[in-house]
């Protein structure tokens, strides 16, 4: 059991402290699932902060210097392109999504996150299988269909640990999760300071949605998907290579949204472990 976990657990059950009477001072007991998941969550928090390595550095810089060669009008068709695209299932996939899950300890709802996140994990793979096959044209059509099955998954992840689409300011979370998953170490550490106290940083976003950072999301996430897409659409192994690679970008993305939302919950909760 890692030290981490093992210092959660002593000051989830060792406090010989009675509980507050007061609806304000109490703290949220813990059971075992949710000192488990606070472990794991703790292990998340780290990696998000790390500082890059040397490997992470050199790739960095060398795909900054192809983006540097790709000529400007290039770069503003692809960020529009890539934002008409987000925002589209951004604002549309509303009527698509599950009710909000209210009334549910942590344990219930992560039962259910689990679920989607394998089903959704076994969509995508299939969907990679498919259009890896179908060589270049098919695997263009990839990207597209893929991103769709991200955000959806994204919007059910959402509503089961509660929380409402309709809100504005949730859909920018969902877009900073998809960044933290899909960034180079160096963007990851920018946009994890930027969501560990959202209930406070939510009250400085902009209104308009325009003036979220389309062109970093867009790099950031291109870049971070070229060399494995662009296997996708080697003949022969296109197939293998678009169902593995989904597959393991929706099992990073599910990760990272349920630590993300974990995170959120034990704010919520009042916890200090």
């Amino acid at each position: 059991m890692s030290p981490i976990l093992k210092n959660t657990r002593r000051k989830a059950f060792s406090s010989q402290e009675p509980a507050s009477s007061s609806p304000d001072e109490a703290a949220h007991r813990l059971s075992y699932y949710e000192v488990v998941a606070m472990g794991e969550l703790r292990n998340w928090q780290e990696r998000m902060q790390k500082n890059p390595g040397l490997l992470s550095k050199l790739s960095r810089g060398a795909q900054q210097r192809i983006n540097r060669i790709i000529p400007e009008r290039i770069h503003q068709a692809i960020t529009v392109a890539i934002k008409q695209m987000v925002r589209s299932l951004l604002f549309g996939a509303e009527n698509t999504t599950r009710k909000i899950l209210t009334d549910a300890s942590l344990e219930e709802r992560e039962l259910r996150v689990k679920k989607r996140i394998s089903f959704y994990k076994k969509l995508a793979a299939t969907e990679g299988g498919v259009t890896g096959a179908g060589g270049f044209w098919m695997a263009m059509a990839d990207f597209p269909a893929l991103l769709g099955i991200k955000m959806k998954l994204l919007y059910e992840v959402a509503a089961l640990y509660g929380y409402d689409m309709k809100d504005y300011r949730e859909r920018l979370y969902l877009l900073k999760i998809f960044q933290l998953a899909f960034s180079s170490q160096q963007q990851r550490n920018v946009v994890y300071q930027q969501i560990v106290d959202w209930k406070e940083q939510s009250q400085h976003l902009p209104e308009d949605i325009h003036a979220f950072d389309w062109r970093t999301f867009q790099a950031e996430y291109r870049d971070y998907l070229d060399l494995a897409k662009l296997a996708q659409m080697i003949p022969g192994i296109g197939a293998v290579v678009g169902f593995t690679v989904n597959y393991r970008l929706m099992n990073l993305l599910g990760k990272t949204a349920m630590n993300a939302y974990r995170m959120r919950w034990e704010q919520e909760q009042r916890i200090d472990i």
